[in-house]
């Protein structure tokens, strides 16, 4: 009689099954269906937590560019003057101060005009 684990194998479908729960039609309750849904999932997961990255980045300096054109200034000029001012503010946070605090990110403008 040859020995199976039924125990890890049926844990294994089990999370697999509930990581399935919300899809429609089959990929919910079929198990090799559901697999490859999971499977196609997670791949997606992955991929786009790296796309996120860099949709966030291009947000931050469409936003800081937006910005910057109010006061006469381009996105590339603004920040070669940061470099040349030694100010070290990530994108993230310009593009914070550009759109919630107007008047930081002009002081900021104005230091870098300087």
């Amino acid at each position: 009689m040859r020995s199976v684990n039924h125990v890890a194998s049926r844990a294994r479908r089990k999370k697999t099954m509930k990581q399935a729960k919300g899809y429609w039609g089959r990929r919910k309750n079929v198990w090799t269906v559901a697999k490859n849904a999971i499977e196609k999932g997670m791949q997606y997961a992955y991929r786009d937590r790296k796309a996120k990255k860099r949709e966030f980045r291009a947000l931050w300096i469409q936003r800081i560019n937006a910005a910057t054109r109010e006061f006469d200034m381009s996105y590339s000029q603004f920040m070669g003057g940061l470099k040349k001012a030694n100010i070290d503010i990530n994108r993230k946070v310009l593009a914070d101060l550009a759109m919630n605090h107007p008047a930081a990110f002009k002081a900021i403008v104005d230091q870098v005009k300087k």
